[in-house]
């Protein structure tokens, strides 16, 4: 047992989390590039790696969902609701603080 379940329980709701990430990246890349414009979003991408943490929230159930909606929390709250763009964003999720 993990976590109080089976492990093919464990199993469904890791690939069900998975999916659920999959449809709200696709959704929330979607509307980013509504915005933004797919070529200034290649054209403004930085280098910034993802952490080590968002690498390991794959294999914990709906985590990297949960990590795609606090993205869009961020958008939401921090960004547009302060008078920047979503471009502005964009810049701040891809590049490093160096």
């Amino acid at each position: 047992m993990i976590a109080g379940m089976y492990e093919q329980d464990f199993i469904a709701y890791m690939i069900f989390g998975l999916l659920l990430n999959f449809l709200f990246s696709i959704l929330f890349g979607i509307y980013l590039s509504k915005n933004i414009g797919i070529q200034e979003m290649i054209e403004s991408k930085g280098n910034k790696e993802q952490s080590l943490l968002v690498g390991l929230s794959l294999f914990i159930p709906f985590a990297k969902m949960l990590i795609t909606l606090y993205r869009v929390v961020i958008l939401q709250i921090y960004f547009l609701n302060r008078g920047y763009t979503h471009k502005e964003f964009w810049v701040y999720m891809t590049h490093s603080n160096d």
